[in-house]
């Protein structure tokens, strides 16, 4: 685990409910920060390292992430809507109850990911993999799942449970 000192034992980057409102982070290495309930609305964080790092009830509508390593990240009731996660790597990531509306996912990885409740309307879906997530409580109706890799054995009636 990484630390704003490096070294085990050293003290997180702590930046919860500040306003980062159209921030550039470009870059940076924000692995394990805590932005519980900060506002990250239109902030750019292209290709940062935001492994770990936890984002709940954060606002980042319009955050752009592209190029993001998102591992483990927790985004549990934060608000993504028109978010720029296409690429992305949300492997174990918490989504639960996230607002992903109008997001662009074109081609992120939510492998064991849980997005129980996550809220989808609109979202570009193209070539995402959501293979062994768990859709429970999540409605894809209206998203075009034609190029997603969806679970084996997934039936669209079983999407909005």
């Amino acid at each position: 685990m990484k630390f704003t000192k490096g070294e085990e034992g050293g003290v997180r980057a702590d930046f919860s409910g500040a306003n980062l409102a159209d921030i550039d982070l470009q870059g940076a290495n924000l692995a394990y920060a805590l932005f519980h309930g900060a506002n990250l609305e239109g902030a750019d964080l292209r290709e940062a390292r935001l492994g770990g790092a936890d984002f709940s009830k954060a606002n980042m509508k319009r955050a752009d992430l592209r190029g993001c390593d998102l591992t483990e990240t927790i985004f549990a009731g934060a608000d993504l809507t028109a978010a720029q996660l296409g690429g992305v790597e949300l492997f174990r990531a918490d989504l639960s109850n996230a607002i992903l509306r109008r997001a662009n996912l074109r081609a992120a990885n939510f492998r064991y990911a849980n997005i129980h409740g996550a809220q989808l309307q609109g979202a570009d879906v193209t070539t995402t993999i959501l293979r062994e997530t768990d859709l429970t409580g999540v409605d894809l109706s209206g998203l075009d799942l034609t190029t997603t890799l969806m679970p084996r054995g997934w039936k669209a009636a079983g999407a909005a449970k």
